[in-house]
């Protein structure tokens, strides 16, 4: 008996071994283990015991449930339904793809009413769609539809609303339900709810809007954009504070703001919790509520205090000295300070709950932005502290180059959101991310030329490739039909001999035919003549028999040797982006006349590689001609001596680099006039009634008065062209490049290229 009762013992002992071991957890909701888990509870303090813990927000700061000036998610939507009746659409249920296949990608802009003045802003971007190469008056070869009506601020508290624009559009016969049409917005709703009703109904229509709120943007069809002050520049604009692949110098803050702070409403959330992240060292956060019309109505405890210490910074000065900027939601959830931040090299942190960011289709925000959520508010500082520097620097080179890119002036602005629809005509043909988030951006690349990166000057790095090794020498003729002059013939010798050449083309440029092919000179490569329009921009025609990469742009006049074509391809090869040549001019800027001057002098200085003895990638013939306004190239046609400074502009633009000089044996002398051998109608000469330039063997005197209407052309040129832009895109340089022992004193069996060195 006593031997069953001690195994009952040893069986019941182990039960409870096994419980405590394996079962634990579940002992600790034991009534006898509750006592002392209460009184460790108790040592805990309470949340709301502000003696214990102190409040990240004061009551009175948080908005209450009941604020009418907020709406329910559910309450937006029908806002939201009531003014997008085609919520649903997409590019293939409310775009008209058939009226895009005949003349491609064409705008048509409504006619300008007399009574219906626009805003300084919506007048912008009707002269930005009109002078661009998307422009066409004739609406029957229009792809989209621009309203002349300016729907940009539709806050009906505001000077600039337009009323009555339901009845207004119904009346246009184009309407068509908004279908293939494009309306620009910055502005919509009003106090206190600030909703996106636009107060008509847009039907099908496209809407490319700042503020916009995800949950009513169409994915694919609508297109979210800055929100941009009237002060924003047509063209051209402001560059970024940080130069290009430079490094900026330690910032003194690392994060800052300085703004508005709203006391009630829509948007006060955020602003009124700013203050808790300052500490007056390395973070400033700044507001003042001292802005409205009641603001000492509404004022609280902070107020006074905040105005005063909002005093003590400039804002600019803040940006200047910032590594992180805050940009959080205003009234709307788009602010100005987001465009200034990007400019300053200011890394936007971004706390704006469900704002579509800017042209996201295509920008990668994700490298050049931090975005935050406003109900993180405190965790911000800790966040932007643990980011690398490495990665600090990247982000910051890359808020440079997407203002440059897309957002440095309206032109840019609009042009981006123009390409992002054509983009969508065509998936096959449209640009990858890549080229979007690239230098030179997605505005300056085509896809009608390419859409593989290997065949662009500016990825030959990135893609691991290099140009093809042979080049096409482009001449352009201009000689008597009945003979060819001795000086083509010894150029077509000279280039045929290169070792790099592939093929001569001649471009034919008078209105009498080519000789015949008996007289053009035997070469061991092939020579093919085409005949022209007797346009002076023909020389940059994207023709379809230049098939190598580099294209050597020569005039007839031109003297060059073997040797100088070989050294200067072999420099063109290391840099495939630039202008690669021998004759070279600068520009300057005279204080005196108060315009951009223009020399030919032999200087240190260098801007401009004139094409009549250049290289330069053949991808510069289709950005000269199919980007480019059909305006600025009738400049050109008209001016006579203008198409190799475009040319320049235009690759400078691109590249922001200069052009690269290389050795010459002699020094180039321009040829003026050469046209005229051509005889009546030759390419570039003037319109009925202007002046012509004297022949090259007219009297000294003539000649003399024909060097200075000819320089005077260039110069004025120029300073079309740096209006045109809006800014000078030349870029000067002193940089010369000669071949290795160079005139040394050595051996000439040492050197490759001895005859350089001949006179």
């Amino acid at each position: 008996m006593q031997t069953r009762k001690k195994y009952i013992f040893l069986t019941f002992l182990a039960s409870w071994l096994l419980l405590f071991f394996f079962g634990g957890d579940q002992l600790r909701h034991f009534a006898f283990f509750s006592g002392r888990k209460a009184k460790a509870r108790r040592s805990w303090p309470h949340w709301t015991d502000r003696s214990l813990l102190k409040n990240f927000a004061d009551p009175e700061e948080l908005q209450r449930d009941g604020d009418p000036s907020l709406l329910s998610p559910r309450e937006r939507r029908a806002a939201w339904l009531s003014s997008y009746k085609s919520s649903r659409c997409r590019m293939e249920t409310c775009f008209d793809f058939s009226r895009c296949e005949k003349h491609g990608f064409k705008v048509f802009t409504y006619p300008q009413e007399r009574d219906q003045p626009v805003s300084e802003s919506y007048g912008k971007i009707l002269s930005s769609i009109e002078r661009s190469r998307y422009h066409t008056a004739n609406p029957e070869e229009a792809c989209l539809f621009i309203l002349s009506i300016d729907t940009l601020d539709r806050d009906h508290l505001s000077a600039q609303y337009v009323r009555d624009v339901d009845e207004k559009i119904r009346g246009f016969p184009l309407w068509n339900g908004g279908r293939n049409h494009l309306i620009f917005n910055l502005y919509s709703g009003t106090w206190p709810r600030y909703t996106g009703d636009l107060g008509f109904d847009i039907g099908q229509a496209i809407l490319a809007k700042a503020s916009f709120d995800t949950e009513s943007f169409r994915p694919g069809f609508d297109i979210s954009i800055p929100l941009f002050s009237k002060e924003h520049p047509q063209r051209g604009g402001e560059r970024g504070w940080l130069y290009q692949d430079s490094v900026p110098p330690k910032k003194k803050y690392l994060l800052v703001f300085k703004g508005k702070r709203y006391l009630t409403g829509i948007g006060s959330g955020t602003r009124n919790a700013l203050h808790h992240i300052h500490n007056g060292k390395d973070i400033i956060s700044l507001t003042t509520c001292k802005h409205g019309k009641d603001w000492e109505k509404h004022k609280d405890t902070r107020c006074d205090k905040d105005n005063v210490d909002y005093e003590k910074f400039d804002y600019q000065e803040l940006l200047h000295n910032s590594t992180f900027c805050i940009v959080p939601r205003g009234r709307r959830l788009g602010s100005f300070r987001f465009l200034e931040a990007l400019q300053a090299a200011c890394i936007p942190v971004l706390l704006s709950d469900g704002w579509e960011l800017p042209f996201a289709e295509a920008i990668d925000w994700g490298k050049a932005a931090v975005v935050g959520s406003e109900r993180l508010l405190l965790q911000i500082p800790s966040a932007v502290r643990c980011i690398h520097p490495e990665r600090v620097l990247a982000f910051q080179q890359q808020t440079q180059f997407l203002w440059d890119a897309y957002f440095s002036s309206v032109d840019k602005i609009v042009h981006t959101t123009l390409e992002i629809i054509k983009d969508r005509l065509s998936p096959h043909r449209s640009r990858s991310r890549f080229l979007w988030n690239a230098l030179p951006g997605g505005l300056l690349v085509l896809p009608d030329f390419s859409t593989h990166l290997g065949d662009f000057p500016f990825y030959y790095l990135q893609h691991g490739s290099s140009p093809s090794k042979k080049f096409t020498a482009f001449i352009r003729a201009v000689s008597q039909a009945e003979s060819l002059s001795q000086s083509i013939l010894r150029l077509i010798q000279a280039v045929s001999g290169s070792q790099y050449c592939a093929q001569i083309l001649g471009l034919w440029s008078c209105e009498k035919p080519p000789p015949p092919s008996g007289k053009w000179p035997q070469t061991s490569v092939p020579l093919t003549i085409i005949q022209g329009r007797r346009k002076l921009s023909d020389r940059f025609f994207p023709f379809e028999a230049i098939q190598t990469d580099a294209v050597l742009s020569l005039d007839e006049h031109t003297s060059l040797s073997t040797s100088e074509v070989d050294f200067a391809f072999v420099v063109w090869l290391s840099f495939p982006e630039r202008i690669v040549g021998f004759p070279t001019q600068s520009h300057f800027w005279d204080a005196e006349q108060g315009r951009w001057g223009y020399t030919s002098k032999w200087t240190n200085e260098l801007s401009i590689v004139l094409t009549a003895a250049a290289f330069y990638h053949r991808y510069y013939h289709s950005l000269f001609t199919e980007y480019l306004p059909a305006g600025l190239r009738e400049l050109v046609d008209g001016l006579a001596a203008c198409e190799d400074i475009l040319m320049n502009v235009l690759v400078a633009a691109v590249t922001k680099l200069p052009p690269i000089k290389v050795t010459q044996r002699k020094q180039h002398k321009e040829v003026v006039a050469q046209q005229v051998e051509c005889g009546d109608g030759a390419a570039g000469s003037p319109p009925p009634g202007q002046r012509s330039p004297s022949a090259p063997h007219s009297a000294p005197a003539k000649a003399k008065g024909a060097d200075s209407r000819r320089f005077s052309q260039r110069q004025d040129c120029l300073n079309q062209l740096a209006d045109w832009f809006g800014y000078m895109p030349l870029v000067s340089s002193q940089l010369r490049l000669d071949p290795v022992l160079f005139k040394d004193q050595v051996s000439v069996l040492r050197k490759k290229y001895p005859r350089l060195e001949k006179p």
